[in-house]
């Protein structure tokens, strides 16, 4: 399973884990069965808000899930079309929230969560 964390600085594994998915300067992508680490460039970090278009973020990549600590609705509703499931993500490092993933821990995204609008450096507003 290929999960991707939506990142503010791309440092792997240590990556802290970003607050909103659109906003993300990038993504780290791990695959759950090999271990292996990605890292990929937000290819839609310029996008109006509300607008956000996921797969065209992560350039095309493939993945099953997205531990995010925030999102907006219509981001939420296009990856949930494409059956990708969301988890909201709590502080941290991807490490952090992949151990957290792996125990089964992590709630999957409610709409009831998602953004409106942004905070400065990124962040969601409730």
């Amino acid at each position: 399973m290929k999960i991707c964390f939506p990142a503010a600085r791309l440092s792997g594994l240590e990556s802290e884990v970003f607050g909103h998915f659109g906003s993300a300067p990038g993504y780290v992508i791990v695959d759950t069965e090999t271990g292996a680490v990605e890292e990929v460039s937000n290819g839609d970090l310029h996008h109006a808000h509300g607008m956000c278009q996921p797969l065209k973020a992560l350039g095309g990549r493939t993945v099953d899930g997205i531990v995010v600590g925030g999102i907006g609705m219509g981001a939420l509703m296009k990856l949930q079309a494409q059956g990708i499931k969301v988890y909201r993500a709590m502080e941290g490092s991807v490490k952090d929230n992949l151990d957290v993933w792996k125990q089964g821990k992590l709630p999957v995204f409610s709409a009831d969560w998602t953004c409106a609008g942004h905070h400065h450096g990124g962040g969601c507003a409730q």
